[in-house]
């Protein structure tokens, strides 16, 4: 068995997350749901695919997450920062 059939093997059949709030600054007020729901595709995108990270545990019931700063180049597109504060959420599960 592969590596990536034996974690799709493990992968729970289903996750659920809530995000309650997600702050964000420096964005204009008519940016925030693009941001929102760029950050919501990108997330439910690496959760589809890779599930939760094997070494999740301790945060899998946390009630945050420490994404770490996230730093956008000047300018940044409202879907681009959403899916690069996503991925920074996803890889804020394995701390």
């Amino acid at each position: 068995m592969s590596e990536e059939e034996r974690r799709a093997a493990e992968r729970p059949a289903a996750i659920e997350l809530h995000v309650e709030e997600l702050v964000l600054e420096g964005f204009a007020p008519s940016e925030r749901h693009a941001v929102a729901d760029a950050f919501e595709r990108e997330l439910t995108r690496l959760l589809a695919e890779h599930g939760l990270p094997s070494d999740a545990g301790a945060n899998a019931e946390s009630p945050s997450v420490d994404a770490g700063s996230v730093r956008l180049a000047p300018g940044a597109r409202p879907h681009a920062a959403g899916a690069q504060i996503a991925r920074a959420v996803y890889g804020g599960l394995r701390r």
